[in-house]
């Protein structure tokens, strides 16, 4: 384990020094995971920019593709399981299917319903760009055991639980 002070740290030892009745260890984690989220939604970005797509654009055609065959759900399913509004969506599957990576078409079981499949384009592009990004997930991990990854994981399950 490190003894390596870090930005954090400092803001919280600030905080002892003009309020020394805080208790900061919840600022302390929240502040990391916040940094944490940030730095490595950057690096997604980036990851998935080499595909032509967006994070947010990568979670759509992903959410396609771990869905299963046919790789098909309505643009609610879509909205619900990705937490978008319906117009954050629509732009969404408007720009994916002028890139070719999915279609929409009548949902043959309700006359006022779509459904969203991807494309062989889509499909390819995904299997792609999911492999790069676990890549880069996996280069932020290397400074963490095995072990160390297993127990992290295990906590920011029950803290995700928890909130």
């Amino acid at each position: 384990m490190s003894d390596d002070k870090d930005a954090v740290d400092a803001i919280t030892a600030q905080w002892f020094a003009v309020r020394p009745d805080l208790e900061t260890a919840p600022m302390a984690v929240f502040g990391r995971i916040y940094r944490i989220a940030r730095a490595m939604g950057d690096a997604m970005e980036q990851c998935y920019a080499r595909f032509g797509i967006s994070r947010g654009e990568f979670d759509v055609v992903a959410t396609l593709r771990r869905s299963g065959e046919p790789y098909t759900l309505s643009p609610r399913q879509l909205s619900a399981t990705l937490m978008l509004t319906t117009g954050g969506m629509t732009g969404r599957l408007d720009k994916l299917e002028k890139a070719g990576l999915l279609c929409r078409k009548p949902d043959p079981h309700d006359r006022r319903g779509l459904q969203v499949t991807i494309t062989e384009r889509g499909l390819a592009l995904i299997d792609e760009a999911v492999g790069a990004g676990l890549e880069v997930q996996r280069a932020a991990l290397t400074g963490l055991t095995d072990d160390e990854v297993a127990v992290l994981t295990g906590l920011l399950r029950r803290l995700l639980a928890g909130v």
